[in-house]
């Protein structure tokens, strides 16, 4: 059964109230999906597409399969940041779907590529990585999976383009560090393992800089091989 979340600010805290849909609750939102989820949009923005908030990232137009990966690891612990934990925490997976699904479908412009604060030969190393990888450190290209045009590829390999230079960094540091995790082989640990600080910060000043394609759509599933298999992907 899908269920209607309704989140009241309690000074730094939140208060979550769970109704079944189509509770008619005085005072409460119209029972929509984007009425649903307002709970994330002071975080994530209206339609998924980040805010000011450099450590929060873009959700709106990446696969709804990712999505889905993303909110299961936070509801069971997986992904670590008790905000998401908390809100997460008694909702039921064909509910996490809905949402998914509902910040998969929105399509808001990508945001204008950030200018970088780093040097001409950071940003080439960056490049460098993000489009042939090194193979004598055994990095693939971050394009072999995430796609030529950094789209990401349904039904769950995300795009990388819109989001900050500071949240790349944070969570290729965490794939490092091995405080986020996916279903083994965990491809993002094993390849963010062999990356050096220079490098990650290489990368996500890249990543940043680059501009919006004409189709910013992930692409269909098959469009290309990956390098190796992935837990977090389906066959």
């Amino acid at each position: 059964m899908s269920l209607r979340i309704a989140i009241a600010g309690l000074g730094i805290g939140l208060s979550v109230q769970v109704f079944p849909v189509g509770a008619q609750t005085p005072g409460q939102p119209p029972d929509t999906m984007a009425a649903r989820v307002e709970a994330c949009t002071p975080c994530h923005g209206n339609q998924g597409e980040g805010t000011s908030d450099v450590y929060f990232p873009r959700l709106a137009g990446k696969p709804a399969g990712y999505l889905y990966n993303q909110l299961l690891a936070f509801e069971n612990g997986r992904r670590k940041y008790p905000p998401m934990n908390y809100l997460l925490e008694y909702l039921g997976d064909p509910y996490l779907q809905e949402m998914a699904d509902y910040f998969a479908s929105q399509h808001p412009p990508l945001p204008a590529p950030v200018p970088s604060d780093v040097s001409q030969d950071v940003l080439r190393h960056g490049e460098a990585l993000v489009t042939r990888g090194d193979a004598s450190r055994q990095i693939p290209a971050c394009a072999s999976c995430h796609g030529p045009t950094l789209t990401g590829m349904e039904p769950a390999i995300p795009g990388l383009l819109g989001l900050r230079p500071n949240y790349v960094s944070a969570q290729l540091g965490a794939w490092r560090y091995g405080t986020r995790t996916a279903k083994a082989p965990d491809c993002m640990q094993i390849v963010a393992g062999h990356l050096t600080e220079a490098d990650v910060t290489a990368v996500a000043a890249f990543l940043a800089t680059r501009p919006a394609p004409e189709n910013a759509a992930p692409v269909p599933k098959g469009t290309y091989i990956l390098p190796f298999f992935c837990g977090s992907q389906p066959n």
